[in-house]
């Protein structure tokens, strides 16, 4: 089994590979302590979240919040190559993090939020950016979970417009879309950039969306025979297109 997987500041990480020796404290030595219980002599993983890791040794757990660590040299990993980005229309109830969790877990690199004509469920003001906090805190605790050294960027709510740019820039994009005339599995792959896949609402996307995302040079693709959920549609494009561009090999 691997090494479970704290995170650290990207500046306590680097000091304490020079050091040799970390102090894990706060919210992640409790966890360490009280929750795992590590005992001297355990192997465990730190890392930023951003691709710098090191891998260590404990050497005393102290109280209920303090794990000393005999740390090895840092790592860096590399973004993955093509970049993965994700547009998921907003679900409804908690299924928003629940389809953060499973790309999290699944390997997407960026998520972005994206505000659907036909959405249900909206974030406006406090809600709004309460809803946002648990998206990202979802992607950190998943990405610890799957012992990721690089976790993905969940970026603010974009509108239909805002999501112009990021289409247009891309190697790939993508529209998840049941009467889509191409196959998911087929389309033509870049090997390095971006590719984008939009991941619609339950209602679907609408035909004005379809149009504005063609205009950047997005076109509806066709992922199976079924029709997926939102909330799972993204987890199972993103795994197809991992394996076939050879990041899962």
């Amino acid at each position: 089994m691997t090494a479970p997987l704290f995170v650290v500041d990207t500046q306590a990480l680097e000091a304490g590979a020079a050091a040799g020796e970390l102090l894990l404290e706060g919210a992640e030595g409790r966890h360490a302590v009280s929750v795992r219980r590590l005992r001297a002599g355990e192997a465990v993983t730190l890392t930023d979240g951003a691709g710098t890791s090191a891998e260590g040794v404990v050497a005393a757990a102290e109280g209920k919040d303090q794990l000393h660590v005999n740390l090895g040299r840092l790592s860096h990993e590399a973004p993955g190559d093509p970049r993965l980005v994700v547009v998921q229309a907003l679900p409804k109830g908690d299924r928003g993090e629940l389809a953060v969790e499973t790309m999290t877990e699944t390997g997407v690199d960026v998520i972005v939020p994206w505000a659907a004509s036909r959405c249900v469920t909206q974030w406006r003001g406090p809600r709004g950016e309460k809803s946002l906090a648990k998206w990202r805190a979802t992607a950190r605790e998943a990405g610890k979970q799957s012992r990721r050294r690089r976790f993905p960027e969940v970026r603010a709510l974009a509108s239909t417009a805002e999501l112009a740019p990021l289409l247009a820039e891309a190697e790939l994009a993508a529209v998840l879309h049941e009467e889509g005339s191409t196959p998911l599995a087929t389309a033509a792959l870049p090997a390095t950039g971006t590719v984008v896949l939009v991941v619609g609402p339950e209602g679907g996307v609408s035909e004005r969306e379809l149009e504005l995302f063609a205009e950047s040079g997005a076109r509806p693709h066709r992922l199976g025979p079924s029709v997926l959920r939102t909330s799972t549609a993204g987890t199972a494009a993103a795994a197809l297109l991992l394996g076939r561009s050879g990041r899962w090999s």
